[in-house]
C-alpha cells in the first residue's frame, strides 16, 4: 500500500527481459532478499555478469547468422573483415593523419600515425593491430587509435606487420621489432618526443607488443617507457581453462584462435618466447606494463598470467580485469559503451607510463 506505481520500459525487449525473470527464478531468486516477520532469504551475486551493450551486441550477431571466420579461407576472411569494418562508427576526430612507410624487417611497411589536435612534440605509441597475424592492416583498428590519441594526448602511429599464412612466424614479430627501433630512430623526424615512446597491442598486436618489448632488452634498444597490452595472446603452447569455459559464443571462439595459430606458427615453434612471452626464461627489468583481460574471452587467463608473472619479476604492472567484457569489445569504440571506461584507464596508464 501507497507504493507508487509506474511504466519503467526495458529497452532489451520483452523476450530478453523474461528469459532474464525466469534465470533469476531457476537460480533461487539470484539476487534478491525476500524477508517476512518469521524468515529471510537472500541469495547474492550478478544475475547477468555480460554488460548489457554487450549482450545485445551478440544476441544482434546471432541474428544475422553470419559465417564462422575459421570456415573461410584467409583472403575471403580478410575481405569479410573488411566490409564489416566498414559498417563500424568512425571514432573520434583528430588533428592529423598521416599515411606513410617504414622499413620493415623484410622491405617497407604502411603505417598510419594519428597526431593530437594540440601544439607538439607529442610523445609517442607505437601500436600493433589485432586480428590473429592474419587479418587487419595499420588501418584496420582505426577508430580505437583515434579513440587513444584524444585520451592520451600522444602521437599514436599504427603500423603494419607481415601476416600468416603468407609470412609465417616469427615474419610479423620481426616487424614489430623493425617498427619500434625506426620509430625510435625517426621521432625528430614525425614530431615526436625522442626518448618517450610507449608500445601498445590489442589480441594478437598484445602478442607482438610483448615479445617486442623482451627483443629491446636482450637486443639493444630503444629504450621503451611501457606496454599496454589488451587481451594478449602469451602463450600459444597450452589451453587454460577460459579456453574451454568461453569457447564459443563470445566473438573469439576457441576454434578460431586454433585457425589464427595454424596460420602462424608450427606447433613446435609456439613455445619459443618470440610466439609465447609467458615462456621467456626471464620477464625481469622490462617496461612497466598494463595489462587488460576481459572475462568472456578464451584469452583471459593467459593474460591474466602474463600480468601475474611480470608482477612476480618485479615489474610494476597493472592487471585490468573487465568484468563483463568481451575479446572484441574493449576496442569497440562508440559501439559498446560500457567498455570506455577501460579505455580511458588504458589512456590513464600510458600517461603514467609517460609521467614516469
Amino acid at each position: 500500500p501507497g507504493k507508487p506505481r509506474v511504466f519503467l520500459p526495458y529497452v532489451g525487449g520483452v523476450d530478453t527481459y523474461r528469459r532474464a525473470c525466469d534465470e533469476v527464478v531457476e537460480r533461487g531468486y539470484l539476487g534478491f532478499r525476500l524477508a517476512d516477520p518469521g524468515r529471510e532469504q537472500c541469495n547474492d551475486g550478478v544475475v547477468n555478469r555480460l554488460q548489457l551493450d554487450v549482450m545485445l551486441m551478440l544476441q544482434a550477431m546471432a541474428e544475422l547468422e553470419l559465417p564462422p571466420i575459421e570456415s573461410l579461407s584467409p583472403p575471403d576472411a580478410r575481405a569479410f573483415m573488411e566490409a564489416s569494418a566498414a559498417m563500424r562508427p568512425p571514432g573520434p576526430d583528430v588533428g592529423e593523419i598521416v599515411d606513410d612507410t617504414f622499413a620493415g624487417a623484410d622491405g617497407d611497411l604502411d603505417y598510419r600515425l594519428y597526431r593530437p589536435d594540440a601544439p607538439g612534440p607529442h610523445p609517442l605509441v607505437v601500436y600493433f593491430h589485432g586480428g590473429g597475424w592474419v587479418l587487419g592492416d595499420h588501418r584496420s583498428d582505426d577508430p580505437f587509435c583515434r579513440d587513444l590519441c584524444v585520451r592520451i594526448g600522444a602521437v599514436v602511429v599504427s603500423a603494419d606487420y607481415r601476416h600468416g599464412p603468407e609470412h609465417r612466424f616469427p615474419s610479423a614479430a620481426d616487424d614489430a621489432l623493425a617498427a619500434v627501433r625506426w620509430f625510435a630512430d625517426h621521432a625528430a623526424d614525425l614530431g615526436v618526443e625522442p626518448g618517450r615512446l610507449v608500445v601498445a597491442g590489442w589480441s594478437a598486436g598484445g602478442n607482438l607488443a610483448a615479445v617486442t618489448t623482451q627483443r629491446v632488452r636482450d637486443e639493444g634498444g630503444p629504450a621503451i617507457a611501457g606496454q599496454l597490452l589488451i587481451t594478449p595472446v602469451t602463450d600459444g603452447s597450452v589451453a587454460r581453462p577460459s579456453m574451454t569455459e568461453n569457447a564459443e559464443g563470445y566473438v573469439l571462439t576457441t576454434a578460431l584462435m586454433d585457425w589464427f595459430w595454424g596460420h602462424y606458427a608450427d606447433e613446435q615453434q609456439r613455445t619459443d618466447p618470440i610466439a609465447s612471452p609467458l615462456l621467456a626464461e626471464s620477464l625481469a627489468d622490462l617496461p612497466p606494463a598494463a595489462v587488460f583481460t576481459s572475462e568472456f574471452d578464451p584469452l583471459r587467463d593467459e593474460g591474466a598470467a602474463y600480468a601475474e608473472a611480470l608482477i612476480a619479476a618485479g615489474v610494476p604492472t597493472e592487471h585490468h580485469r573487465c568484468r563483463g567484457q568481451l575479446h572484441t569489445s574493449l576496442t569497440a569504440v562508440d559501439m559498446i559503451i560500457s567498455s570506455g571506461a577501460h579505455r580511458q584507464a588504458m589512456a590513464d596508464a600510458v600517461q603514467k607510463f609517460f609521467a614516469g
